[in-house]
């Protein structure tokens, strides 16, 4: 198998406890901050960051007013403050990724649904607690925290 192939295999899941059913959590870096409890979502059709977030970066001038509002599987919703563009660093690999602020209290800090996914042409592994996405230099892999 050619070494750029994006593949998972039995030896990536033998450190996990099994069976488990945690969520793909990882850092980023933002504005060379750290930025932990970041969800990796495939299901989400956006990418969120609290406004707390955003604040703690000092980078609560670069939201662009716009109000949307968001809404989850259980059909709760969400009114946006805004929205931003920041450059996402994951594992050396930057992105400038479109956000949509919230002021709600969520239980992460960010949420990378399958826009940010899609362009970094990312696979994200729950069952593997890891996510691979290729690169110029080969396949980078991003584990879970």
């Amino acid at each position: 198998m050619p070494e750029d192939t994006l593949t998972f295999s039995k030896e990536d899941i033998e450190a996990l406890s099994q069976p488990h059913n945690d969520a793909l959590v990882i850092f980023i870096l933002l504005n060379k901050v750290q930025v932990k409890r970041v969800l990796m979502d495939p299901g989400s059709s956006t990418n969120i960051i609290r406004s707390r977030v955003v604040e703690q970066l000092e980078l609560l001038d670069q939201i662009i007013p716009a109000s949307r509002v968001l809404n989850g599987f259980n059909m709760a919703s969400e009114t946006t403050k805004g929205e931003t563009i920041l450059p996402v660093n994951v594992a050396g690999t930057i992105q400038d990724t479109k956000f949509h602020v919230i002021e709600g209290d969520m239980r992460y800090n960010a949420l990378l649904g399958w826009p940010w996914i899609h362009s970094m042409r990312a696979v994200p592994s729950t069952l593997h607690q890891m996510m691979k996405f290729p690169t110029k230099d080969g396949v980078k892999t991003v584990y879970g925290e």
